[in-house]
């Protein structure tokens, strides 16, 4: 039976301190075509992985942009500026997976 399981690790992302996570999010989101989120911070650490759609994924502003597809997954550090999550063509679904501390609500804003 085992040996029709694959199990890959696609991402193993260290946090930069120890967080205290009561409850863990998770949401499906989806942004139309044509839509450019703009530079924003959330108050947690967010990963997501695509589900449907494309979009373009700049962390920093001096990284390099990067076109994520099904099946990509992604990290944004709490409080650090994404400065890229656009749409082209064809919009996008992710599944966003909010690890919240106790009395914690997630939050984005934009910079």
């Amino acid at each position: 039976m085992t040996e029709s399981i694959s199990r890959v690790v696609v991402l193993d992302q260290p946090l930069p301190a120890p967080l205290p996570v009561q409850r863990v999010e998770v949401r499906r989101i989806t942004i139309e075509p044509h839509t450019a989120l703009g530079a924003h911070v959330h108050n947690g650490p967010v990963f997501g992985n695509i589900v449907s759609g494309s979009a373009i994924y700049q962390q920093g502003a001096d990284d390099e942009p990067q076109v994520l597809h099904p099946g990509d997954v992604f990290y944004e550090p709490a409080v650090d500026r994404i400065t890229r999550f656009d749409t082209e063509d064809e919009g996008v679904t992710f599944l966003a997976y909010f690890p919240l501390t106790a009395g914690q609500e997630a939050t984005l804003d934009l910079v």
